[in-house]
């Protein structure tokens, strides 16, 4: 059970970092294929700044459920 806890908080680190480089520090290499998408037109950086800030909510909510669950069970 303690390694599935590390898991949930390792991941929901993880998450949260590629949120804030992506969304907060435009660090959107960190997305597949994006600056080709991009010179293409088909993706602009409004798409961008939302899969960063989904990444960053989701790493957040995985992060504070692991710890909760460190500290509960």
């Amino acid at each position: 059970m303690i390694v599935l806890k590390m898991i949930a908080v390792l991941l929901g680190l993880a998450f949260t970092l590629f949120g804030y480089f992506i969304c907060f520090r435009k660090k959107y290499n960190l997305i597949n294929g994006f600056e080709a998408d991009l010179k293409a037109g088909r993706k602009n950086e409004d798409y961008a700044k939302r899969i960063g800030l989904v990444e960053f909510v989701v790493g957040i909510a995985i992060l504070i459920t692991g710890i909760v669950l460190i500290i509960l069970v």
